[in-house]
């Protein structure tokens, strides 16, 4: 029979350990940040943009690889969020979560063992009856089961977060659906020291990218995320100009204020590999 004397240590050693890890995303998210370090390629683009690609592939050909996935799928499974505390630490943990099990999704659901070549290959566009990888609740942590839209679109742009005032738009140029279309994906891993810095950074570095923003003339082209959560963006800002204003560099924010109509750039799904990146060829 085990002891109180026992037992009372051993709770107490798992007590502190979740709540490091709590306190730390650097420790909870360890064996992910060692994917993006060895596979995540980041490109500066002329006028201060950023592209950013995973290579999949050289990801599949390491050996070690599928033991990183599952340590990471393991520790989040354990992990409880609910001792996350205050607005940074937690939007930093649900952003790494949502980006670390989008690489693991596209790395071990491999239709015929190939990769896909775009994230709704896997159901939702050309199979209606099946849910789409965004709904599937495929993703364990402290042993419940979401989906990356409950992580995104429930808990990130939520109500919960939007009564705690939580809530920040800029979570859209963090949150990286694997595919050319999204807003760059980053080496490095979100944290409580550091949130704010990122998303600063990853929202201008997005504004500055022609896939994201191009003015055309009069007419101000915006990725079709400021189309799809407008009301995020205005109920941040005012409005989809106001919030490029505040977030852009300044001289592109001018430049955008002073059109008079907002057109939406075309989503590009397919996968972010390197080999779907022009800009990394030349």
């Amino acid at each position: 029979m085990i002891s109180v004397r026992t037992i009372v240590p051993i709770l107490l050693l798992v007590l502190l350990s979740t709540t490091s890890l709590a306190s730390d995303n650097r420790s909870l998210f360890e064996p992910y940040q060692s994917l993006l370090e060895r596979h995540l390629t980041e490109q500066a683009l002329p006028g201060n943009g950023l592209v950013t690609a995973f290579d999949y592939e050289a990801a599949l050909q390491r050996e070690d690889t599928q033991a990183l996935l599952s340590k990471q799928a393991d520790l989040l499974a354990a992990f409880d969020p609910a001792g996350l505390e205050g607005k940074a630490q937690s939007v930093a943990f649900w952003i790494n979560a949502y980006n670390f099990f989008m690489i693991e999704q596209i790395l071990t659901e491999r239709p015929d063992g190939k990769l896909v070549s775009s994230v709704w290959d896997y159901g939702g566009r050309v199979n209606p009856f099946r849910d789409n990888i965004f709904q599937r609740p495929l993703f364990t942590i402290g042993g419940q089961d979401y989906s990356l839209d409950q992580m995104e679109k429930d808990i990130l742009l939520g109500r919960g977060y939007q009564q705690k005032d939580w809530k920040d738009a800029r979570v859209h140029f963090a949150v990286n659906c694997a595919s050319v279309g999204c807003p760059p994906l980053r080496k490095a891993i979100y944290t409580e020291d550091n949130l704010e810095t990122l998303l600063t950074e990853n929202t201008r570095l997005a504004l500055n990218t022609p896939r994201h923003l191009t003015i055309d003339g009069s007419t101000l082209r915006l990725s079709a995320l400021f189309d799809w959560y407008r009301e995020d963006f205005e109920e941040e800002a005012g409005s989809v100009r106001n919030f490029v204003r505040q977030w852009a560099d300044t001289d592109v924010g001018t430049r955008a204020n002073q059109t008079d109509a907002i057109d939406y750039i075309d989503y590009d799904w397919s996968l972010n590999r390197p080999e779907n990146f022009p800009e990394l060829s030349q």
